[in-house]
């Protein structure tokens, strides 16, 4: 633990919207630790996503993004001029273990610098002895906050959304209903659990009087004419969206619902992001390492059935799951 510091400086190398979103529990825990900081988020090997089209996520959590810094790439840095031009930071937390990264890193003037590199070999805190590395990586960027910090992070700081986008996601689902979303695409088709599946526990719950509501990127798009016919009840939200789509909207729409089913994807952490229940479905990627950072999230693993095929996830085990996470 440290004194608050006034100034943090957060490094990493890049961030594609997948990893953009997987770190937002670790930005919103840091500004949490630490309200009244100056936090400059860096990317020293790339864009930032947090520079573009999650700019708006976290406005209120990040004060400045440095982007494609081209710095911790190369062992000349490690001499003549510091980095950044001689800015100084309170704290400098170092998101990744590349010990050369970290060497060039130390260079930028600081009162403290945290790194897991080489064993936290290089880092002015250090975990207890004992220690164990979790395989999540929102895991393990949240345990470089309790380092800081003295705590473990419970809740994090709120996101900002725009009052047109809640407004939006207001008219799409009105008050008076209970919504539960369904996001059954993924970045590999691999990855998705069967589509008829999705409809038959949706159709099941609106059957109950529960409003299906179906979130589908672009990639998915062909798929909601096969939802419509399946299940009549159900929400295509985003299809029938007057304001662009964009992570805020899908976070905006998901904070509506009382759960939601999602395969393991980016739209699934947008739906943890919102902090509702969130029932995570993975095959073929493990669940330890890239299952949604939330509190409210529970996760079914194709491996408790025999394989990795997400086929293998039946229809009983997701219905009996997600009952348990919707009010009686």
């Amino acid at each position: 633990m440290i004194s608050p510091p006034a100034t943090i400086l957060v490094y990493v190398g890049l961030d594609a919207v997948g990893d953009g979103l997987m770190k937002l529990p670790f930005v919103r825990a840091l500004r949490a630790a630490f309200p009244q900081a100056r936090i400059t988020w860096m990317a020293g090997k790339g864009h930032s996503v947090y520079a573009g089209i999650l700019a708006p996520l976290v406005a209120g959590l990040v004060d400045e993004v440095l982007d494609d810094c081209r710095v911790g790439s190369k062992a000349s840095e490690l001499l003549g001029r510091r980095p950044l031009h001689g800015r100084y930071f309170d704290l400098i937390v170092d998101t990744q273990r590349r010990l050369l990264t970290s060497l060039i890193l130390r260079r930028i003037r600081h009162g403290a610098f945290v790194s897991a590199a080489a064993g936290f070999a290089l880092s002015s805190l250090r975990p207890g002895r004992g220690y164990v590395r979790p395989a999540a990586m929102a895991a393990q960027l949240l345990d470089l906050v309790a380092l800081v910090s003295g705590r473990t992070p419970t809740d994090g700081a709120p996101l900002l959304l725009d009052p047109a986008t809640l407004a939006e996601a207001a008219r799409l689902l009105p008050d008076g209903r209970t919504y539960v979303g369904f996001a059954p695409g993924a970045g590999g088709r691999h990855k998705c659990w069967p589509l008829d599946r999705f409809c038959a526990v949706a159709a099941h719950l609106a059957e109950t009087g529960m409003v299906p509501v179906f979130l589908l990127g672009p990639g998915e798009a062909d798929w909601a004419p096969t939802i419509r016919a399946a299940v009549p009840d159900a929400v295509m939200a985003l299809q029938d969206a007057a304001l662009p789509v964009t992570p805020m909207l899908t976070i905006a729409l998901a904070r509506r619902m009382a759960a939601a089913l999602a395969n393991d994807s980016g739209t699934g952490h947008m739906l943890a992001a919102a902090d509702i229940p969130l029932l995570s479905l993975f095959g073929p990627t493990p669940a330890a390492k890239f299952a949604p950072a939330t509190r409210h999230g529970r996760v079914i693993e194709a491996r408790s059935f025999g394989g990795e095929a997400m086929d293998l996830i039946p229809i009983s085990a997701v219905r009996a799951a997600l009952a348990d996470m919707l009010p009686p």
